[in-house]
């Protein structure tokens, strides 16, 4: 519901007790909601929070239709709720108790109407890049694949590949235990990803991570695809390594796009940078999206376990079944517990821009966050790492952090990531990424940042009129075109995830 005079705030759900600003506003100004006249009695910024009726010490503030925490204080109609008057709900572990919801799963429609321009790979995956990925097993070469790949793309710029790229990390020596595991799977399923017809499985030789050992995490290849190179067994590995992306390029030359059914496609979910408006406009706009792609067959990641904190029942409400529900449960629990774990004590939302955003709390983080995942059914839960097998909507254990969750949706299959974002970021990850603006204003100032502009539903624009732009700008992305700055501008970079010891 809109300022019934000058569509200066937006009230989300008819329950609430808060409104969202769409403007700064000053002390004295007038809003007019449901035939009521509201005084605004102090300053409050764009994107944050007016006080619509009162709220004595101690209730509940309503967002969305649910709690975001409470107010410290008596809050009086017109004034600005924020960090200073409110406080989070949240406390440690919980119980749950698994209650049969009657679901009405959207209607599976398999057709091949809707289709995109992909690569068939020879296992059956399919890709939408034709790229060359170097992938290194430790830190400590991050400049040799950094060169291996300038000189490559030099050497092959004429070839029909998309380039041949690197991701630099520190790990993959003196690591021990999960650190260990987290980082060999998560390499593992980078270089299974379809999105590289060829990789280079770059090693030095004395590492943790040695090449050996990486083999038995990585499975079954094709040594026509993946090739591997210990630099410390050669004398020039500049020239055995360019020999060897000759050799992946060549193979990855015979790949040619073709029509591939909308039902193939595999989408992560991702927020960054967060304001007042990705709960309202941004994140509502990608859960649309990721309906109508799983009502087509396809298949949504859904990560960033804490900030699904204060939100987590409505998603256990849609798990398909009891066993799902305690995969669910454990991935939640197993989160809390990894903050008690380090001390840290889950509370107010950590981000100090989500709170010059308007975002107070961690739960009204989370009640705008998991609005990406739409209504679907919950398939499966996905360990941080691994890959997703199950189509529709999966969610994937994984931090907040924008570099470790898009990198382990990477990891997951996910051929792109719908990124949304109130404030902006230059990231990207090694898929195309995709940066949803939650506000026109960015949009505007960030045009090299940002792909598609959600602020449009501010201005009235009808939801189901940008949600199918949407789904075609995705298509598109799909079929080739590039994202703004993760690929026109080469940002693409990797984060692993880290809880452990080092040698």
């Amino acid at each position: 519901m809109l300022d019934e005079k000058n569509n200066n705030v937006v009230i989300i759900h008819e329950s609430d007790s808060v409104a969202i600003a769409l403007k700064d506003f000053e002390e004295g100004e007038r809003i007019f909601l449901g035939g009521k006249e509201i005084i605004i009695n102090e300053m409050i910024p764009y994107g944050h929070k007016i006080a619509i009726k009162d709220v004595p010490k101690g209730e509940d503030i309503i967002k969305y239709g649910y709690p975001i925490g409470h107010s410290t204080g008596n809050i009086v109609t017109g004034s600005w709720i924020h960090s200073h008057n409110m406080k989070t709900n949240l406390q440690g572990e919980l119980d749950y108790e698994y209650e049969k919801v009657e679901q009405s799963p959207a209607k599976q429609v398999y057709s091949f109407d809707q289709t995109f321009k992909g690569y068939v790979r020879d296992n059956g995956d399919v890709g939408i890049r034709n790229e060359v990925w170097i992938i290194n097993t430790v830190g400590c070469i991050n400049k040799t694949a950094e060169l291996l790949a300038k000189m490559a793309n030099q050497q092959f710029q004429d070839e029909s590949i998309d380039g041949v790229y690197h991701f630099p990390h520190p790990f993959g020596c003196s690591q021990l235990g999960d650190d260990l595991t987290y980082t060999q799977k998560l390499l593992s399923n980078l270089v299974h990803h379809p999105n590289a017809a060829g990789v280079l499985v770059l090693g030095l030789g004395c590492e943790n991570n040695y090449i050996e050992l990486f083999k038995k995490v990585l499975g079954d290849y094709d040594n026509r695809r993946v090739k591997f190179l210990e630099v410390q067994a050669v004398s020039d590995e500049m020239e055995t390594g360019l020999n060897l992306i000759e050799e992946v390029v060549e193979y990855a030359k015979k790949f040619k796009r073709e029509d591939i059914p909308v039902s193939k496609l595999k989408i992560g979910l991702k927020c960054g940078g967060s304001d007042g408006f990705s709960g309202i406009t941004a994140n509502p706009l990608v859960g649309r999206f990721a309906d109508h792609l799983i009502s087509r067959g396809g298949t949504a990641v859904l990560t960033e376990v804490p900030e699904m904190f204060g939100a987590e029942t409505i998603l256990m409400n849609r798990a398909k079944n009891a066993e799902i529900f305690s995969k669910i449960v454990e991935l939640v629990n197993d989160f809390k517990r990894y903050f008690i774990r380090h001390d840290q004590v889950v509370y107010e939302n950590p981000s100090p821009g989500n709170k010059k955003g308007g975002i107070t709390t961690l739960e009204e983080k989370s009640l705008g966050c998991i609005q990406k995942g739409g209504f679907a059914i919950v398939n499966d839960v996905v360990q941080y790492g691994e890959r997703v097998d199950e189509m529709g909507l999966n969610l994937l254990q994984g931090p907040g952090n924008d570099l470790v969750s898009v990198t382990a949706l990477a990891a997951s299959g996910a051929h792109i990531v719908l990124f949304t974002t109130g404030r902006g970021t230059p990231f990207g990850g090694p898929v195309p990424t995709v940066k949803i603006s939650t506000n026109t204003d960015l949009y505007e100032k960030k045009k090299n940042w940002i792909d598609f502009d959600a602020g449009q539903l501010l201005k009235n624009k009808d939801m189901n009129e940008l949600s199918e732009e949407l789904f075609e700008y995705v298509l598109d992305v799909a079929s080739g075109k590039l994202t703004a700055n993760n690929e026109l501008y080469g940002f693409k970079e990797i984060a692993i995830f880290k809880d452990g010891v080092t040698m």
